[in-house]
């Protein structure tokens, strides 16, 4: 069945004509981003074009299950690569907040593309690893366990991989070569239908590779949705709230602190016992003491307390400590002084 013989046969050429028109100029455009107004203007047209093209196919019925491909007209074998060009126009929609709808959606039409191919025999249309049985559904399936690598499907994988771009790069040599005579309507039926048939061949490669990106693209999305659906209480314990404490400066003994008094911001107006007693009664603060008589108890640690917390508590127990012995030397300085008038031992400038 020739599809220009029917009452749309050339409005759906022209119908595709302008969709791989459109996709031609998005391959060869110089903007700096895909999201530009010009870019995402011409993904529209030629999605507009390609699903009205895509429709008029599927209502007359043009391709069929039950037919060869010899028997498919030479001048219709095109319109086989209209589910190809649907899905590669889909990838490129740029809404972010309907990236994953446009990830399936494309995926859904490179499958049929493969599947329609596979009909007819055409090219290496091996469907990807772990599709068959779910094309329908047109989603990838769970991700594998990454602990448990499947090393033989992976090797596989990158010979495949391999394969696909030496036979890309053939495909492209032998099209570009062709192409001219193609366009200007020299070429014979024959030339015409080989030249249609490597095109087809070539976007079996690329929507093997398109549906393997989507596929590593869905798992990351469906992992960041999870994420962000996942309740409160299974995000692991919280951190309990700890009360803020007030800025106090602390005064060696009550009589210090009784005479240097409140209302100055530099002067103490908290002794040392007074601090360890509140501490002690917040639960900061061990009872049990240092190990000396009469000092104060040693702070413990609380718990969740970090490095610098505990350095900065082993720091203020070093200074006390350092204050302490000075105050204790100053001390034994006024008492040798009291009991030693000025001059004393100075034997030298008797008389």
């Amino acid at each position: 069945m020739m599809a220009e013989a029917g009452a749309g046969g050339p409005r759906l050429a022209e119908l595709l004509a302008l969709g791989r028109r459109l996709w031609d100029e998005l391959e060869a455009s110089t903007e700096p981003s895909s999201g530009a107004p010009a870019v995402q203007d011409k993904v529209r047209q030629g999605l507009d074009a390609l699903r009205r093209a895509a429709a008029m196919v599927e209502q007359l019925e043009l391709f069929s299950e039950n037919e060869e491909l010899e028997e498919i007209a030479s001048a219709d074998l095109k319109f086989l690569l209209l589910p190809a060009l649907l899905g590669a126009l889909t990838l490129r929609q740029v809404d972010l907040s309907r990236r994953r709808e446009h990830l399936e959606s494309a995926r859904e039409h490179f499958l049929r593309f493969l599947k329609l191919c596979g009909n007819y025999g055409l090219g290496s249309s091996r469907l990807p690893p772990g599709t068959a049985g779910r094309e329908e559904a047109g989603s990838p399936s769970e991700p594998r366990d990454p602990a448990q690598p499947d090393l033989v499907a992976m090797a596989m994988s990158r010979t495949a991989k391999i394969e696909r771009y030496k036979q890309k790069k053939e495909l492209e040599n032998k099209l570009a070569s062709m192409s001219s005579s193609v366009e200007s309507g020299t070429a014979d039926e024959e030339q015409v239908r080989e030249f249609y048939i490597l095109q087809i061949q070539k976007w079996i490669g690329t929507s093997l590779e398109e549906i393997e990106s989507i596929d590593q693209e869905l798992v990351i999305l469906r992992s960041r949705d999870a994420a962000r659906q996942a309740p409160a209480g299974t995000r692991g314990p919280s951190r309990p709230a700890r009360a803020p404490l007030k800025p106090f400066i602390l005064a060696r003994d009550a009589a210090q602190a009784r005479v240097f008094g409140l209302g100055y911001p530099g002067v103490p107006t908290m002794t040392v016992d007074d601090w360890y007693e509140q501490r002690r009664r917040q639960g900061v603060v061990s009872q049990q003491g240092s190990g000396e008589p009469g000092s104060p108890p040693c702070p413990s640690p609380p718990a969740g307390a970090s490095d610098d917390e505990l350095q900065k508590q082993q720091q203020e127990r070093e200074e006390e400590e350092d204050d302490e012995e000075a105050l204790r030397k100053a001390r034994d300085w006024d008492d040798w002084k009291d009991t030693h008038p000025r001059g004393y031992g100075n034997r030298h400038n008797m008389g």
